[in-house]
């Protein structure tokens, strides 16, 4: 009876096994082949769907109108779905009706989480969808998404890193305020700035996780100026925090006694740098990672081209500065 329910045991977990290892080989097979069935190059109507988590704000309609206007040109069908603010459930919601749609692809702000690269790498990839991340990237081997399209956000830390070792030349303390989400493009964003730092040590870096609201924003700035009195500089790493962040060194200190800077074009930051409440902020290109974005897709689903740059496709950014704004 023993050698019985042993030999049950063994017969099972080697079926077991072999699934497991069938469903990998599988993903696996997916990620480094292109669709047979769509690699003849036939001008089809394919059906593509755009999800964000921020919808309606001036950087995303940006995207949705370089993605849409170029759908058009292909006659492709593009969706534009999405959430608002920090709605995870809803935004991965979306991903996942998306994917029951059996829509030819997905083209996405990336999420760097478990439930994230879960429909990622399982439910897209086993209906044979492709992934491409935009805005906002995640790490390939988590996720095994397509390609990425949109700013190189370690290079733009850089920028702005640069820019404080000239504000700042000899010495001083810098505010690096982060979201407490951990973010891939947070994370970029931080390494460049801190690399860039390090050609001039006699600058302290010193990183402040705030929330994602205002009013936390706010109180980790006030916090962080009552702990740290002779500090320099203050950057917004995470875009949506700026407003919060100066309005509260306002409230303290003259703004001009200090090099403050962001990651966030928006016409708010921008009508900020307008009053000289900004330095500068990183300006992007989301009409182009819109319009780029689709023209992949559909090259890639007519199989023309294939492979695709895994590092991801990088659009233009720059340092905008308050001066050129006057």
């Amino acid at each position: 009876m023993r050698k019985l329910f042993i030999i049950s045991l063994s017969i099972t977990c080697i079926v077991l096994f072999a699934f497991t290892l069938s469903s990998i080989i599988q993903i696996f097979h997916y990620d480094l082949s292109a669709p047979a069935e769509l690699s003849g190059g036939q001008d089809s109507a394919y059906r593509l769907v755009l999800i964000t988590q921020e919808m309606d704000t001036p950087f995303w309609d940006s995207v949705e109108k370089g993605a849409s206007l170029t759908a058009k040109q292909h006659g492709a069908e593009l969706a534009v779905w999405g959430s608002y603010g920090t709605n995870q459930v809803d935004f991965l919601r979306k991903m996942e009706i998306a994917i029951a749609s059996k829509v030819d692809g997905i083209i996405v702000q990336g999420l760097d989480s478990d439930d994230f690269n879960k429909l990622s790498t399982v439910k897209a990839a086993g209906n044979g969808i492709p992934i491409f991340t935009i805005g906002n990237d995640v790490p390939v081997e988590k996720s095994l998404r397509r390609t990425y399209i949109g700013s190189d956000h370690e290079k733009a830390g850089r920028l702005i890193g640069e820019q404080l070792t000239k504000d700042i030349r000899k010495s001083g303390k810098v505010v690096l305020m982060l979201s407490d989400r951990q973010e891939d493009f947070q994370n970029k964003r931080l390494n460049g700035i801190l690399e860039a730092l390090k050609a001039q040590p006699g600058i302290e870096p010193i990183i402040v996780v705030a929330g994602d609201t205002r009013e936390k924003v706010i109180a980790a700035t006030n916090d962080i100026m009552n702990r740290e009195p002779h500090i320099e500089g203050f950057v917004s790493v995470t875009a949506n925090n700026a407003s919060a962040m100066v309005q509260e060194i306002g409230k303290r200190a003259k703004l001009s006694r200090f090099h403050l800077y962001s990651f966030d074009d928006s016409v708010e930051s921008r009508t900020l740098m307008k009053e000289k409440k900004l330095n500068g902020i990183i300006e992007q290109a989301p009409y182009t990672m819109g319009k780029q974005s689709v023209e992949l897709m559909i090259q890639w689903l007519n199989g023309e081209t294939f492979p695709l740059n895994y590092e991801g496709y990088f659009t233009e950014i720059r340092l905008l500065k308050a001066d050129e704004l006057s």
